[in-house]
């Protein structure tokens, strides 16, 4: 109820009035029945404009770390998400990882759309990265199509670390659905499981027109020179 009252009532309205995004390929996503909707990952804001173009409620697997913040803002923040039915995901290993997926299955098997992002996390320079094989398990676990969708212009209106949107053009636009059901009950095999991934990313990357890095966005952003720090205000 809170999803849709807040969808309806707030979020359409407010993102449709500031950033007006230009939407293609609506009609890819299926009118009933489970699908995943992956995406590329480049803004926090990612994850309200994309539910704003659709009719139907989108499930996203979310970071653990919206949901365990302190003080008042980090107690509404996971009120927020909680009421809108979002999933928190600890990403601090593999066995953690292994259940974000069962919680996608779970998802998928009730017949809803869920949203994902292959990458794992937010790319720090708006380049693509590596997708992690989740995605692919859960696709082929569940016989679930994958719906590839391309947020353009999200990273010029609010990289990593930037707390208020620029108000520039955005589009988004949904690809044509990929089947899987050539793989079934190959979906406890490495390597079906990382050329599955790699499909869905190259659908991604051509959506997108992004430039592609074949590592994993942790590993770049690990390996990224930290912004210098100004003079007097040294640690």
């Amino acid at each position: 109820m809170f999803y849709h009252l807040f969808k309806s009532i707030v979020l359409v309205p407010l993102l449709r009035c500031l950033f007006r995004p230009r939407v293609e390929g609506l009609e890819n996503l299926p009118a009933s029945g489970a699908a995943i909707i992956a995406g590329n990952h480049l803004s926090f804001c990612d994850s309200f404009l994309m539910p704003a173009t659709v009719k139907r409620r989108i499930t996203f697997l979310c970071k653990q770390e919206y949901f365990t913040g302190r003080g008042v803002k980090g107690r509404l923040t996971a009120a927020f998400f909680r009421a809108c039915g979002q999933i928190p995901v600890d990403r601090s290993g593999r066995s953690a990882g292994q259940a974000a997926v069962e919680e996608g299955v779970r998802v998928l098997r009730g017949g809803e759309l869920l949203g994902i992002y292959p990458e794992g996390t937010r790319s720090h320079d708006g380049r693509m990265y590596k997708g992690k094989t989740g995605v692919a398990e859960m696709a082929l676990r569940t016989g679930a199509p994958v719906v590839p969708c391309a947020m353009i212009g999200t990273f010029e209106a609010q990289p990593a670390g930037r707390r208020l949107p620029r108000v520039v053009p955005i589009t988004i636009r949904f690809g044509e659905p990929l089947d899987f059901s050539r793989y079934a009950g190959m979906a406890g095999q490495r390597l079906v499981l990382r050329a599955v991934t790699d499909e869905i990313m190259y659908a991604l990357l051509k959506l997108s027109e992004q430039e592609y890095v074949d590592t994993y966005a942790a590993e770049a952003k690990a390996r990224a020179p930290r912004p210098a720090v100004p003079a007097g205000r040294a640690a």
